[in-house]
């Protein structure tokens, strides 16, 4: 394919003279590039939507979510999918990150595996990717060999197959069920996708990875509720949060969070409905979400006392 045909690999007419310009007006010219960003992954809301909601509907079927990609695009997804469990109490498996030439590349170029087309479909079928996953290739020029390679096999497979990638025309976009195309326009330096295309995945996977994680119940208002405290300051941020959601002393967070066994959701249900931490354990395993837990709760506390009378 002609790869100069290809938005990414243009030259950006607003900053051919950079290599002369000072110090200041470089930053300039780099941070008005950067300004579009926002704007262009706005325009694709409509089928991040589409992909969040296909993602959701897998897990809930017991299936993953996993990203694919080369180089920038790979570590990005790598990146994305490291930060769940930390943050909204994840399964390591629950989301995986992939990237051409195994982990290696994540702290050393292997620019040539991306053209591998092979071992995209080899490291997913090391997955044992099902039907019931949602696999995103992550491509800035849309035509990565690696990530093509991966989400056809994925079609195969009866996966559920997401494309991001930041330029029309593009094999993956092709092959995708949802299609998410923020196009940045060429990059302050020709062909370095690692800036303006790189900040728009970033942003478009943090959407993907935290809208699904709200839809599965992993965050109450806007706190991240299934927050494991497995060091000093998650331990602080746990007690704040749950101070936050019920309004108790850091006190009786600590004493609730004790009772639940470190389970932040739980220590936050048990205090919403006055109840044991055992119950708001039981409540939480029917229904994922605190809301719809405490619902549940005073659903089942209406039927005891009519039962009662």
């Amino acid at each position: 394919m002609d790869y100069s045909e290809l938005t990414t690999e243009k030259v950006n007419p607003n900053t051919v003279n950079i290599d002369t310009c000072s110090t200041s007006d470089i930053l300039k010219k780099i941070h008005a590039e950067d300004c579009k960003v926002a704007d262009a992954v706005g325009k694709t809301l409509p089928e991040i939507e589409k992909a969040v909601d296909i993602i959701v509907a897998r897990i809930k079927l017991g299936g993953r979510l996993i990203y694919v990609g080369a180089g920038t695009s790979g570590r990005l997804g790598v990146l994305d999918a490291s930060e769940c469990p930390p943050t909204f109490g994840t399964d390591p498996g629950l989301v995986v990150g992939i990237i051409a030439g195994g982990d290696k590349a994540l702290r050393n170029s292997i620019e040539g595996a991306e053209d591998c087309y092979s071992q995209g479909s080899g490291d997913l079928d090391l997955l044992q990717v099902s039907e019931k996953d949602a696999v995103v290739g992550i491509s800035a020029s849309g035509n990565a060999p690696y990530v093509l390679g991966a989400l056809e096999h994925a079609k195969k497979l009866g996966a559920a197959t997401i494309a991001l990638s930041n330029t029309y025309p593009g094999s993956v976009i092709q092959v995708a069920d949802v299609a998410i195309v923020p196009i940045v326009g060429p990059e302050a330096i020709m062909g370095s996708t690692r800036m303006k295309a790189g900040t728009a995945q970033k942003m478009v996977l943090n959407m993907i990875s935290t809208a699904s994680m709200i839809k599965l119940g992993k965050v109450y208002r806007n706190l991240m509720v299934d927050l494991s405290p497995s060091n000093k300051k998650l331990k602080d941020r746990t007690l704040r949060i749950i101070t936050q959601a019920t309004g108790v002393t850091r006190e009786e967070a600590e004493h609730s969070l004790q009772q639940a066994k470190g389970e932040t959701k739980t220590a936050i249900l048990s205090l919403l409905c006055g109840c044991e931490a055992e119950e708001a354990h039981r409540l939480l395993e029917k229904e994922q979400t605190i809301s719809k837990a405490a619902s549940l709760y005073w659903e089942e506390m209406q039927g005891r006392k009519v039962v009662g009378k």
